[in-house]
């Protein structure tokens, strides 16, 4: 078992190593056409950049290599899962202007860092993403890049401008450091689109937004909010941030006053967490939920406790671990108006302007879905833009993919669902094919589970 491997997405960030660059494989190594065009690539506004033409673009390629971080990547998918690979190309790295430095990947300590990787063989799209918890910029790529690349999308991905579990120190007011994620996002996707046509000789025809965690939170704002920058997206277990709830603040406190004994297992069910997810709890308790509620709620609402986190959530696994006691009597509803101003600086509306597909598992147990994606699918009805989208709960899914190997009795992956809902999209878009309606995907009683999910 990797060390790392029941480490919470919103730790991992803290944990994993550092990587530094090597030189480049020259233009055309590898063949006539490999690479072309590399010297004419510069990422409009990146204050640093460095690109590399490589035989292998996927994690099977790269593992071992300064190009990806496996360490990063740990829990978000099963073991077993089948990942295309042989897929050359370009890929640059770099940063854009930032002033915070959390970020140590390549020894830069520089935020806003950013991946594109620019296929020999391109199909004409481009994918954009965002790291999910605290992650970096290379979080995703066993469970997105791969898979994209393969298909022959260019692909590029950010670390959102503040990464590990004090991202909260980023930013001059509450909320910004959330707030930021959003504009690096539209950032990139705007400088991708312009690598793309310097590698290619001409625009993506197609540009698709998508994520995980918080990243399909991204995926959401990008789509009510960028809408002419993008196709479509696919959101997978997407946080929710409304003004006045439900959010994060408003669902995580019951779970810390728990884990002080002041709340009951019943209290959390009645708070929207899925009985059926009972089992994954203990897990929880231990890894998640302390962890997430008070370094959130130092985003949002630091003059509540402002010795807890302080000024660092901690300088050890277990203090970054460890809940705050003041957490437990946390009432969102009862704090000042300024708390909620600032989850208004990244509130989302349910006003998408570019199809979406939702998926969510039912024993999600860090955000239920009964307080998160059931909400949201509601307010995008209520928005009128229901034909816009389409959601997915993935029976016995649960956050991250990871956990099924643990419960492989009890629990399902969600990425070959997510893999299958990204091929839905893509022919719901070119070739107008709706695809099929709102429902529960039941886990099927044989097969491959780790590697296939058939929506209908």
């Amino acid at each position: 078992m990797h060390p790392f491997r029941r480490v919470p997405l919103l730790a991992a960030a803290l944990l994993t190593g550092l990587t530094v660059l090597g030189p480049a494989t020259p233009a055309g190594a590898h063949g006539a056409g490999h690479c072309a065009r590399q010297d004419r690539l510069d990422v409009p506004g990146a204050a640093h950049q460095e690109t590399a033409c490589l035989p292998d673009l996927t994690t099977a390629g790269l593992a071992g290599t300064p190009y990806t971080d496996m360490a990063d990547q740990a829990g978000l998918s099963a073991k077993g899962t089948v990942n295309p690979t042989g897929v050359p190309g370009v890929q640059i790295d770099g940063y854009f202007p930032d002033t915070s430095r959390l970020n140590a990947t390549h020894g830069w300590t520089h935020d806003a860092q950013f991946v594109i990787r620019l296929p020999d063989r391109w199909n004409g799209g481009l994918v954009v993403t965002g790291a999910p918890g605290t992650r970096r910029q290379y979080a995703t790529d066993t469970i997105i890049s791969d898979h994209v690349l393969a298909q022959g999308f260019a692909y590029a991905a950010t670390d959102k401008g503040n990464t590990g579990p004090d991202f909260y120190t980023d930013g001059r007011e509450p909320g910004d450091a959330v707030a930021e994620w959003n504009r690096r996002v539209t950032e990139l996707t705007v400088a991708a689109k312009k690598a793309v046509r310097q590698r290619y000789g001409t625009a993506p025809r197609r540009t698709y937004m998508t994520g995980i965690s918080n990243a399909g939170y991204l995926t959401r704002w990008q789509l009510e909010n960028r809408p002419e920058l993008y196709d479509g997206g696919v959101d997978w277990e997407g946080v929710l941030w409304t003004t006045h709830g439900p959010n994060l603040l408003t669902s995580l406190p019951v779970t810390v006053a728990r884990h002080f004994g002041t709340a009951s297992d019943e209290d959390l069910i009645e708070a929207g967490f899925a009985p059926g997810s009972r089992f994954l709890w203990p897990y929880h308790d231990r890894a998640y939920w302390g962890l997430t509620q008070k370094i959130f709620r130092a985003e949002f609402d630091p003059s509540y406790d402002p010795e807890c986190p302080g000024a660092t959530a901690g300088s050890t696994v277990e203090r970054i671990l460890a809940p705050c006691a003041s957490d437990a009597s946390y009432d969102y509803a009862a704090r000042p108006p300024s708390v909620r101003r600032a989850v208004a600086k990244v509130a989302l509306t349910g006003r998408i302007g570019k199809p979406l597909i939702t998926l969510h598992g039912d024993l999600d147990a860090l955000l239920p879905v009964a307080t998160g994606s059931d909400v949201y699918a509601r307010m995008v009805d209520d928005r009128g833009r229901g034909a816009l989208h389409r959601f997915y709960t993935i029976q016995d899914g649960t956050h991250t993919d990871g956990l099924y190997d643990t419960h492989p009795d009890r629990l399902r992956p969600i990425l070959p669902c997510y893999r299958s809902a990204f091929t839905a999209l893509t022919r719901w878009v070119e070739a107008e094919a709706a695809p099929p309606a709102d429902r529960v995907v039941a886990r099927p009683a044989g097969g491959d589970v780790v590697n296939s999910c058939a929506l209908r």
